[in-house]
């Protein structure tokens, strides 16, 4: 990778989860990290300048895939990493076909996985 720093949104209705990614992304001096707990504020905020968004399908406000939709209707060249703990196969084909770039099972088995794949998504 180069010295840019990249925008990464994490969004997910569980605030340990948040914490986590943040805490261990915000190590890397690559990185500037935006939040967001409600799917409905970051699709409003979500902007060109995010480079990559971690995006949880299950939250109570809407629905992960139709926040996906939303997010890559704004913003077509987006990276999204998609993150849940209960899926189906049919959940991760309808994210894919949504312009999800990646999925990623929580709970995360080690940061280091979630730092590798976000360097994958960035790379490509």
């Amino acid at each position: 990778m180069n010295d840019k720093i990249y925008n990464i949104a994490i969004v997910d209705d569980t605030r340990e989860i948040i914490d986590m990614l943040q805490k261990s992304l915000s190590r890397s001096k690559k990185y500037n990290i935006s939040t967001y707990s409600n799917p409905l504020t970051a699709i409003d905020s979500i902007d060109s300048k995010i480079d990559v968004v971690f995006l949880d399908i299950v939250m109570p406000q809407m629905d992960g895939i139709e926040a996906l939709e939303k997010i890559v209707k704004k913003n077509p060249e987006i990276k999204v990493i998609m993150m849940t703990a209960s899926s189906t196969l049919d959940r991760v084909l309808k994210a894919h076909k949504n312009g999800a770039t990646h999925y990623i099972m929580k709970p995360f088995s080690s940061m280091d996985i979630i730092e590798k794949k976000l360097e994958t998504v960035l790379s490509a």
